[in-house]
């Protein structure tokens, strides 16, 4: 079973037992998050997709940890102009484990053929 939920505006596709990188998420470490926007559930040969949310459909996780992803450098650099500008970003992380997935009364809408 996979569903695709939406998660601080981007989505992203699961499975039970994935462990993924999202934007950093408010909680403790080993705390358990719930996540409603659930865009789409598939099982098997079955697809629900939702207008715009399947109704019921929800996927836990676990919080691993929170950290900062490596360095992107910035330069802006204009030639024979003496200008260059130099800048740095650290983008914060929460890395979560995907516990379970919960399609809810969601009845399925379209099959594979």
């Amino acid at each position: 079973m996979y569903a695709v939920v939406l998660i601080s505006g981007k989505q992203y596709r699961v499975a039970q037992g994935e462990t993924l990188r999202v934007e950093k998420l408010v909680g403790d470490v080993d705390s358990t998050v719930d996540f409603d926007q659930v865009l789409m559930v598939g099982s098997g040969e079955g697809v629900s997709i939702g207008a715009p949310h399947v109704d019921g459909a929800t996927v836990g996780a676990k919080i691993k940890s929170h950290g900062r992803a490596d360095k992107i450098r910035i330069i802006k650099f204009r030639r024979r102009k003496h200008h260059m500008k130099q800048q740095g970003h650290r983008q914060h992380y929460t890395e979560i484990e995907i516990t379970g997935i919960n399609a809810g009364s969601a009845k399925k809408k379209a099959t594979k053929e």
